[in-house]
This record gives C-alpha cells, sequence and structure tokens, in this order.
C-alpha cells in the first residue's frame, strides 16, 4: 500500500512536534486528553472491546485504553510514531493510511479518528476515511473522530497576544475564510471545521445518531494565556477545574461547539 502524506505533515510530525508531549506538556493539551478520555468513556462498549485507533500517532491514548482493559490496534502514517508505538505493553502496531486501512470488513468494535480528519484537507479524503472505518466496524460499532474547530486558531493565537501582528492577523483570517492551513508557516496543513460540519460528514458516512461535542469547551484560552504570560503551568489549578467546569457545561449548548479547540463526533454503524 502506498501511503500518501503531505510532505509539510510529515516533517511536522516526523521531526518539528514530538506528539507524544502535547497532551502533557501544557494545561490545554491535559485538559484535551482528560475531556477526550472522559466522552469516549462515555460511549465505548465494555472491556474487552477490540478498538482501531486510527492515526493514532505515538499511543497516548491507546496507553489508557488497554489499561481499562480493551485490546487496541494503532494505525499510523508516521513511522517515528509508530515507533514510538510499538513500546505501548498490550497493543498491536501498523503504518497506515485512514484512507485504505488493511483490516477485513467488520473487524472491529470501535473506531478512533482523532486526528486524520483534521489532516485531510479535502472533503473526498474524509469521506474515505469516514468509509473506510464504517467498513472496519461491526454492525452497531462506535466511530468517534476528531476536528478541529474552525475558530480555534483566533483564540490561540489571541491568548498568544500576537494576533494583532500582520503575518499572524493574515494567516488567521485565510484559514477563518477558507478553514484550510496551508502549512507553510506554523503548525501544518489542515482542516477545520464547524461543528454542524462534523457532525453532517458524518452522518453522510452512514453513521447514525450522529453527534458533535466541544472537547476543551469555551474557556480553553484562558488555560493558554496564563501559562503564555506567567511562565507556569495551569494543571492542577482552581483556574484548571473552572475551565474543565466549563467544558461540562458547555455540553447541552451547541452554539458553544465554536469556542473549543477541537470537537468529537460519536456516531454509530447501523446494527
Amino acid at each position: 500500500m502506498s501511503i500518501e502524506i503531505a510532505p509539510e505533515i510529515m516533517r511536522f510530525y516526523g521531526s518539528v512536534i514530538d506528539e507524544a508531549e502535547r497532551l502533557s506538556a501544557s494545561a490545554d493539551g491535559a485538559l484535551e486528553l482528560l475531556r477526550t478520555q472522559e466522552l469516549l468513556r462515555r460511549y465505548l462498549p465494555p472491556a474487552p472491546a477490540e478498538v482501531v485507533d486510527v492515526g493514532a500517532g505515538p499511543g497516548v491514548h491507546a496507553r489508557w485504553l488497554v489499561e481499562d482493559g480493551h485490546t487496541v490496534h494503532l494505525v499510523d502514517p508516521v513511522p517515528r510514531h509508530v515507533e514510538a508505538a510499538r513500546s505501548v505493553p498490550g497493543c498491536t502496531v501498523e503504518l497506515g493510511d485512514a484512507r485504505e486501512l488493511t483490516a477485513d470488513d467488520a473487524t472491529y468494535d470501535v473506531v478512533l479518528l482523532l486526528g486524520p480528519l483534521y489532516h485531510l484537507l479535502k472533503r473526498d479524503e474524509r469521506d474515505r476515511a469516514l468509509s473506510e472505518a464504517r467498513r472496519v466496524l461491526r454492525p452497531g460499532g462506535l466511530l468517534a473522530a476528531a476536528g478541529i474547530n474552525r475558530y480555534a486558531s483566533l483564540f490561540e493565537h489571541t491568548a498568544f497576544a500576537h494576533l494583532h501582528k500582520g503575518g499572524v492577523h493574515e494567516s488567521i483570517r485565510n484559514i477563518l475564510a477558507t478553514r484550510v492551513h496551508d502549512g507553510k508557516k506554523s503548525f501544518t496543513a489542515a482542516y477545520f471545521h464547524s461543528g454542524a460540519e462534523l457532525r453532517e460528514e458524518v452522518a453522510e458516512a452512514g453513521f447514525e445518531g450522529a453527534e458533535v461535542f466541544g472537547i476543551e469547551g469555551p474557556a480553553w484560552g484562558m488555560l493558554k494565556a496564563t501559562e503564555q504570560h506567567t511562565g507556569e503551568s495551569s494543571t492542577g489549578t482552581p483556574l484548571f477545574d473552572s475551565v474543565l467546569a466549563a467544558a461540562r457545561m458547555a455540553e447541552p449548548y451547541p452554539e458553544l461547539l465554536a469556542a473549543s479547540s477541537h470537537m468529537l463526533a460519536v456516531g454509530r454503524r447501523p446494527a
């Protein structure tokens, strides 16, 4: 199988950022991990479920899934991630592409797409990944797919206190208008969803009961700003606890999806 990943994405994850530390190195990363765990645990079937984590990175989520008693197979297109994931106890690992999974039909109880949809810039590529997820799920199986919020970069760069600068201003304005970041400066090539769009893509791929949740909620930028300007971690502070409470309280209000950094869509393959 030929894996065709944009070179800027491969370079970013291969040498620029250590994805193994992203969800622990900052308070908003810790918030993303905690909220992803609690949302997934709400929908995961009882252990032991057979889970394929597609775009699994170095296996951060696989570790707690295994600890919860699930069987996990990791798939990722970045060799650096695959090598790191081999150290996750109790998992199997494969270099692979979300758009062309090697698994047989109806193999898994759960498919996680916690990264691929925001690095597949074209709708037809995201549709292929969702179609593959549906194919390898057993009837009634759970899909959980993450997206980056359309407005996340606006909030993030406001927290960094440099949104007013010309180059950044133009870049963020382009993301807001097109939903696409070309990856030429900062971050990497990415697509930014609205909540309604993410729900629509999952539903149109044939998943029933599609719902979308804001992962970090509406106040995550306060954690980013506090750490950026004090140099001190906000993890474990009353501020962190309040931001977490805000994320939970915001769930019933779809209009607040636009304020989260990431979103999680869930749906099921028809039984």
